[in-house]
């Protein structure tokens, strides 16, 4: 024990991260929250998953053979994060306007198959809060999106 104690001290003054943990792209990160709310309601319909191709080949500017690869990506990233904080805790550097834009996405994926579930909006409703996205942003986007 007490030489465990001793390699932490060592790693600490070494300036190494202890914390050993990995950054996720913003690219992986958007592709995951959008697959955390198709899933959120544990229904996941084709129409939430072309949502969510879609919107990934235009907000991230990929094709589609991309967009395809990078959803999977992220359903895999999903499997070992512990939370959504792994994925937004990258993306508050991004603008405003870009975090309303991931926000209104979200609506639109958890919106694609008609219905939002009380979970797809939690999530959402927890990724704006982790995102510092205004409620009344939040609420645009929702309102947004419910318009079209």
């Amino acid at each position: 024990m007490f030489n465990a104690i001793t390699s932490i001290f060592k790693q600490l003054i070494e300036g190494d991260d202890l914390s050993k943990t990995q950054t996720i792209s913003p690219n992986l990160a958007i592709a995951a929250l959008l697959c955390e709310v198709s899933s959120a309601d544990y229904q996941i319909d084709e129409q939430e998953e072309q949502a969510k191709r879609t919107l990934v080949v235009r907000m991230l500017e990929l094709t589609e053979s991309e967009a395809a690869t990078l959803i999977e990506q992220a359903k895999e990233q999903i499997k070992n994060s512990a939370s959504l904080y792994d994925f937004t805790s990258g993306l508050r550097e991004l603008s405003q306007d870009k975090r309303f834009e991931l926000i209104k996405a979200m609506w639109a994926v958890a919106h694609a198959d008609g219905v939002i579930d009380p979970l797809e909006d939690a999530v959402i409703r927890k990724v704006a809060e982790l995102l510092y996205v205004d409620h009344s942003e939040f609420i645009r986007a929702k309102i947004q999106v419910l318009d079209k």
